[in-house]
């Protein structure tokens, strides 16, 4: 096959000289049957190829999806970005049953992913899967919605239950005590629903929670907090809350006296760059969680105003710590 592209990075393992790893920087005619060849492949990633859904004539995304068939050791599939549409994304539904090594799909970026993440998932298998991005999906409340009437599908799968945890929950839990990492940030439908996402975690090993422009409310906040409370978040290492200033006072302030996060090492709570707002109604409770934080290791919290006495406070508790503080950082409130 013919093989056109910008010096791709091929990774060897150990002594076996297999490839097991091949990252695409430029897609310009990539034939399905290069992918064939390769029934070792373990990491295959084609993001940010968008021109690789348009190679209509020549098969491009559709016989490269369904060369995937044979590459039955492959882990990571990593399509971000790719302009996939649901012509694409039909033919990926299809052949994701097939790939039973797969543990990471990244398909985020992709604005028609939205409304097919329903079927993404049931293809899935579902309790070997450590990652799965939706940010930037363009989820819509048609699909949302969708998700939520768990009544209105029915599964011949033999793992009946497991599909209708799925679907009674938010989309990107995917059973949400296998995955690692949930990022569905920039999906605006979160905000005011975000219990249906949380209400599926159990003591889990999530590690990454990334809910940046969710347009999350106070409710969602205190429901976070809830969960955090019971333990639920005891593994969590990194958490981006930024960019959603609908959030009150009240919301920060069950957040940060829960308690529940002793693994976390890295918070994000920054506001657009456009806002600014005052945090001295709950600067307290985050100074009294802090102890609680042993592993932290940044706090961004940036255009979040203060008085000059509450900053140095804030500065002096984690300079003790050596925790980065990015700037620009809790400016100090006009007199």
């Amino acid at each position: 096959p013919k093989v056109t592209l910008q010096k791709p990075k091929i990774y060897k393992r150990n002594s076996s000289h297999k490839i097991h790893k091949i990252k695409v920087f430029l897609f310009i005619n990539l034939s399905g049957g290069m992918v064939a060849t390769l029934p070792r492949l373990c990491v295959l990633d084609v993001s940010c190829n968008a021109q690789l859904t348009q190679e209509v004539d020549t098969g491009g995304f559709r016989e490269l999806v369904s060369s995937l068939s044979h590459a039955t050791s492959l882990t990571t599939l990593r399509l971000q970005a790719c302009g996939l549409t649901p012509d694409s994304l039909d033919a990926l539904v299809q052949v994701l049953p097939s790939l039973t090594a797969l543990t990471e799909l990244d398909v985020s970026s992709n604005k028609e992913v939205g409304g097919v993440v329903h079927l993404l998932v049931s293809a899935l298998p579902v309790t070997q899967m450590r990652r799965l991005p939706f940010n930037s999906c363009y989820m819509s409340n048609k699909s949302f919605t969708a998700l939520g009437n768990t009544h209105t599908h029915t599964h011949t799968h033999t793992h009946t239950h497991t599909h209708l945890f799925i679907y009674r929950s938010f989309p990107s839990t995917l059973a949400v005590s296998y995955l690692r990492t949930v990022d569905i940030s920039w999906c605006k439908v979160v905000g005011g629903h975000l219990a249906l996402l949380l209400d599926a975690l159990q003591p889990s090993v999530v590690s990454e929670l990334r809910l940046c422009s969710c347009e999350l409310t106070t409710d969602d906040m205190q429901h976070l907090a809830a969960v955090c409370r019971r333990g639920c978040l005891s593994s969590l290492r990194a958490l981006d809350l930024s960019y959603n200033s609908l959030v009150g006072d009240n919301g920060w302030c069950s957040l940060f006296a829960a308690g529940g996060l002793g693994s976390l090492e890295d918070v994000d709570v920054s506001l657009r760059p456009s806002t600014s707002a005052p945090c001295s109604a709950w600067l307290p409770a985050l100074l009294r969680a802090l102890p609680q934080m042993p592993a932290l290791a940044r706090l961004a919290m940036q255009r979040w105003t203060a008085d000059c006495q509450e900053r140095e406070q804030l500065r002096y508790c984690l300079k003790k710590r050596s925790v980065l503080l990015p700037p620009p950082v809790c400016e100090c409130e006009s007199d």
